[in-house]
């Protein structure tokens, strides 16, 4: 089974012969630096990249793409060597992005000779980046092990290469080597998806010039969509990728739609005061056909821009109309039919959705908003609007994750001080797919949760100490789940804080927090809960235009996933998941 690092996570490699597959959505230069014990790199004989393929033992692609594949023998390298680096660049030519922020995460699967997957790593949170440092293969006490990093420098590969220990003449002959390389750069083919992040929107030009929007008449009919029609390999990943360049394209055609209606705009007002300023065509019939003619070329322009909008719409929605029925459950809606198909899964996916979202100019073109796992930040269901139904999206929440692993790879626990969610816990108390039942009263609620926060602290100590397999017998390996409901009502200082522990070291280590509460609920507490609101990801119950993309700030509308109204999808599911876990461990019922 493929393990998915975090960062500053490590895992044993089974073998010395390896491939590292590099999917980053957008062309990038894969390389690898050998260094010591203490990664330092000996000189620019010491950096495989694409203009020098090969060192001993290790090869990379001598080409510029989006998906890389580099190959190490571990066992041929050097024997002063005890640190491979696989690293990944932005190339330095037109078109291309500056910085990894502006990009797809770039991710990266390990396998053995067997061609299994080892070990996966999805970089997040880059934003200025240039080059990174992906991946560290390192010897210990004679055996290999892969750590994740995602160190990211905005310097590039010089500052890179720089800090790993060449001096800055060589650092900088290495990186223009590799300019050198790339120039011209090679046709991005067809098939790889946009870059999620490209810079958006284009700079508004100046009042003189018109915004370059071709007519729709003079662009070149679009093929037919096809679903999967993106890079990976997997149909999922494919998907994924997919879903992913839509979201992208929507935040894009709608960017260059409102800056050619603004640039519209400001050209108007600039040339109604320039008529106004003119004492000789401020008034009459010459004043007025002036004005008139400023007016149609806003017009003109403005209809320009709607004609290309309207066509990256169309496109987008028929592309729409064809990947959500061929989504797999984890990205599908609760509706889809895919569900009553469903059967628990063996691996667990790339991705959970957690919604839709759509924006005003077509708000019936929803784009899933997928989420990798596991997740790196706990959701916080916002239940200002509607505590009921937010507790209802809090549930459908749980059952998709815990739907989307394999058998006893996952628990879900819920804390309902009050009891108040029994109803909207039915699909779960009813199923059998709890281990335990909620918790409830002081007492439940500080057992649960002094369980949970030892569960982080034992896995905690075992990553430190590079066993992260030895935890003690008892502590459930699984990813835990927590869902808490009336938050803050019913806890003490104690229980928040431990809280708060979970929400910031919990998901390191296998445990995700999934919080129904009202801000305003919690306004006693003064700014004590602060640092938990800001850590969460917030979803409202209701659409709500509260997420922004961090590229071009669109609000973009989010609207819950729930089942359909009088839909036992819930609860089959549920059922087929608890009847899975029986099965597997059955000494555990």
């Amino acid at each position: 089974m493929t393990t998915e690092l975090v960062h500053g996570q490590n895992h044993p490699l089974p073998g010395t012969s390896l491939e590292v597959r590099v999917s980053a959505g957008t062309p990038v230069v894969a390389a690898v630096s050998l260094g010591d014990g203490q990664g330092r790199v000996s000189g620019p004989g010491a950096v495989a990249h694409l203009a020098a393929p090969r060192l001993p033992g290790i090869e990379v692609p001598a080409r510029l793409a989006a998906e890389q594949r580099v190959t190490a023998d571990l066992a041929a390298v050097p024997a002063d060597v005890d640190r491979v680096h696989v690293l990944l660049a932005l190339p330095p030519v037109a078109g291309s992005p500056s910085r990894f922020g502006a990009c797809p995460a770039p991710h990266l699967t390990v396998s053995g000779s067997d061609g299994v997957p080892v070990a996966s790593f999805t970089v997040t949170g880059l934003s200025s980046e240039a080059a990174i440092v992906a991946l560290e293969l390192y010897r210990r006490q004679g055996a290999w092990k892969v750590r994740a990093l995602g160190q990211g420098y905005a310097g590039g590969l010089a500052e890179l290469l720089s800090d790993q220990g060449l001096g800055r003449p060589e650092a900088d002959a290495v990186a223009a080597r590799v300019a050198e390389a790339v120039r011209p750069a090679p046709a991005v083919p067809s098939t790889a998806p946009p870059p999620v992040a490209a810079p958006l929107p284009p700079p508004v030009p100046p009042a003189a010039s018109p915004p370059a929007a071709p007519a729709a008449d003079t662009v070149p009919p679009t093929p037919a969509p096809v679903a999967g029609d993106a890079s990976g390999w997997s149909m999922e990943e494919r998907l994924h990728n997919q879903v992913w360049g839509m979201f992208e394209d929507l935040a894009r055609t709608i960017a260059a739609y409102r800056s050619a209606v603004d640039f519209a705009e400001s050209r108007l007002d600039q040339e109604l005061d320039t008529i106004l300023a003119d004492p000789r065509t401020r008034v009459g019939p010459a004043a007025e056909a002036a004005r008139d003619q400023a007016r149609a070329r806003q017009t003109e322009l403005v209809d320009r821009a709607r004609a290309v909008l309207d066509r990256d719409l169309a496109q987008l929605t028929a592309e729409a109309e064809v990947v959500e029925p061929a989504l797999p459950p984890p990205y599908a809606g609760w509706e889809s039919p895919v569900w009553h198909g469903y059967r628990v899964p063996a691996e667990p996916p790339m991705a959970v959705r957690l919604g839709d979202l759509h924006l005003p100019e077509r708000p019936e073109l929803r784009i899933p908003l997928l989420v990798r796992l596991p997740l790196e930040r706990g959701l916080w269901v916002d239940g200002a609007q509607d505590r009921l139904r937010a507790v209802d999206v809090a549930v459908a929440l749980a059952a998709r994750l815990l739907a989307s692993h394999p058998a006893g790879e996952c628990a879900v626990h819920v804390i309902d001080p009050a009891g108040s969610a029994a109803t909207a816990l039915a699909p779960f108390t009813d199923s059998g797919a709890l281990r335990e039942p909620p918790a409830t009263g002081a007492a439940g609620v500080a057992a649960l949760l002094a369980r949970l926060t030892e569960r982080v602290d034992l896995v905690q100590m075992a990553l430190r100490a590079d066993v992260p397999f030895e935890v003690p017998p008892g502590v459930d390996p699984a990813r835990q789940v927590l869902v808490v409901n009336d938050f803050p009502y019913g806890f003490d200082d104690r229980t928040i804080n431990q809280l708060r522990y979970l929400a910031d070291e919990g998901p390191q280590v296998g445990v995700h927090l999934i919080l129904v509460a009202a801000r305003e609920d919690a306004r006693e507490y003064g700014p004590l809960l602060d640092p938990l609101w800001r850590s969460m990801m917030r979803l409202t119950p209701q659409p709500d235009d509260h997420l922004a993309d961090p590229w071009v700030g669109h609000a973009w509308t989010y609207e819950p996933l729930l089942a359909p109204p009088g839909s036992a999808v819930l609860s089959q599911v549920l059922r087929q998941v608890a009847a899975a876990r029986r099965t597997y461990d059955p000494g555990r019922h």
